[in-house]
């Protein structure tokens, strides 16, 4: 695979976001869309939901993701599915962009305005509807944050399953749109199989409901599962049914320290050898395990070459069994220490130190760069060691942690942004990291999505004839092809 330079689509400056515009043939409010689409979209949702001032605009011309900056023409923040309805009708007819946005803390570039138009807020969809113990299900607006969710969830005895790092500002739509994972993926699965239903907006404005309130329901094809991580490019989400779980009685935690990776990854497959199927099971490399300890002081061992953090939940028997067991795996597997947590309190610490981790790295640079990929659990090992070897040949720091238990990683590289020959490096390693994750038969992403900045690789990954059917059921969806373009299915 070549080593494309995936940020070849970003935008330094508004100058460069209108150029992309006018090579693309679209147009703001002053260009081929007509003059007065405010004014248009006020009459749909009052003036005073409408952003057109340029510092106003400035404010939505990035998610988190970096080295991506394209502002929009104008910002809207509709009130409820009529108006986003009437806002996509409104699009269709003048064929103008739209983006479709939450709280914007994706790390691919999927909620970046490529060709400008309009910025499609959601966060004022923000109610929690219904949370119904008898029927294990909430109903959700798509603007309501992750956490929300969880403690409403809690509050009725249940669980919210899905637990992506940026819980606390990342809306449930959002989640659903990038199908997030998390730190409970391995025991759990991850946001799709969680979603029941979805009222969904088509970019023609008609009004769709998939799914329901069922956990089984066979009529029809899937378009909840359709939908679920199409990235706002097939409809816009306005309201999501998703499935809880009873809450467990009692959760515990431990911390395990190695010489290396690969003896944490050994002992990774020990432990599910071993029948254990931990609700968390994450490592930190050296760099990482030295980064965190820096920034939080949680008292880690900096001596170690890696650490995995592992922990359950359920009956207090099993999780003292389990805990118990995965211990004996790790010491087995030639760790130099592992130890439980004892209270709630130093849970929630060795829990920091793995949801720390961009923060403290974050520290050693001006711009930190954070991607994942994923290869088969066994392979984990050897692929932080390509990884390794990719960040000596360019001269970068690049630190990586993530989910040991299903092969998730996140290479994260820190450098600074002035120097553009590192900005050069950092783009061509993350393409051999791309390629390495396939050459391992994994894959290019596991939970953040391709947004723009996958998009250059996502062919090498699923092949040009699974291409061409993305973009016909992209033009099935959008005919008029307003819905984030830049992205999937374009």
């Amino acid at each position: 695979m070549t080593a494309h330079s995936v940020r070849t689509a970003h935008t330094a400056d508004t100058g460069d976001a209108e150029d992309i515009r006018r090579r693309e043939g679209t147009g703001g409010p002053a260009g081929s869309s007509g003059a007065g689409l405010a004014d248009a979209l006020a009459a749909i949702v009052g003036r005073e939901h409408v952003r057109v001032e340029p510092g106003q605009l400035a404010a939505y011309a990035r998610d988190a993701t970096p080295l991506f900056h394209a502002p929009p023409d104008v910002v809207v923040f509709p009130g409820d599915t009529g108006e986003v309805a009437a806002i996509l009708r409104l699009a269709t007819e003048r064929g103008v962009p739209v983006v479709p946005r939450g709280a914007g803390s994706n790390l691919c570039a999927g909620t970046v305005a490529l060709q400008g138009g309009v910025m499609l807020v959601l966060t004022r969809l923000d109610r929690i509807l219904e949370v119904s113990p008898d029927e294990l299900l909430a109903r959700v607006q798509t603007g309501v944050t992750t956490a929300r969710l969880a403690d409403a969830a809690e509050a009725a005895g249940l669980l919210h399953a899905p637990d992506p790092g940026s819980r606390t500002v990342s809306t449930v739509g959002g989640n659903v749109a990038t199908c997030a994972g998390g730190l409970r993926g391995l025991k759990y699965g991850v946001t799709r199989n969680y979603v029941l239903g979805l009222e969904a907006v088509l970019p023609t404005g008609e009004i769709i409901r998939t799914g329901g309130r069922l956990w089984k329901d066979v009529a029809g094809y899937d378009l909840t599962r359709l939908l679920t991580g199409s990235e706002g490019t097939l409809a816009v989400i306005t309201e999501v049914t998703v499935a809880l779980l009873p809450k467990p009685a009692d959760t515990g935690t431990g911390v395990a320290y190695f010489d290396s990776l690969t003896d944490a990854s050994r002992a990774v497959a020990a432990v599910i050898a071993a029948g254990v199927v931990p609700a968390t099971l994450e490592f930190l490399d050296r760099k990482c395990i030295e980064a965190v300890e820096a920034y939080a002081g949680l008292g880690l061992r900096t001596d170690a070459g890696a650490l995995l953090l592992f922990g359950d939940d359920g009956d207090p028997s099993v999780v003292a069994g389990n805990l118990a067991r995965i211990q004996d795996v790790c010491t087995t597997s030639g760790a130099l220490e592992v130890t439980l947590a004892e209270d709630v309190a130093r849970a929630d610490a060795l829990l920091a130190a793995r949801r720390c981790g961009l923060p403290a790295l974050s520290r050693l640079g001006s711009l930190t760069i954070l991607e994942d990929a994923t290869v088969p659990r066994h392979r984990l090992a050897e692929m932080v060691g390509r990884i390794d070897a990719i960040a000596e040949r360019h001269g970068l720091l690049i630190a990586t942690f993530g989910h040991a238990g299903d092969g998730n990683l996140h290479p994260t590289c820190v450098l600074d942004p002035d120097d553009t020959g590192a900005v050069q490096r950092a783009h061509e390693a993350f393409g051999e990291i791309f390629a390495a994750a396939i050459e391992l038969d994994g894959t290019i992403t596991g939970e953040h999505g391709v947004g723009a900045a996958k998009l250059p690789y996502l062919a090498d990954r699923i092949g040009d004839d699974q291409m061409a059917l993305l973009r016909r059921i992209k033009q099935a969806f959008d005919p008029a092809g307003i819905l984030n373009p830049g992205k999937l299915g374009s």
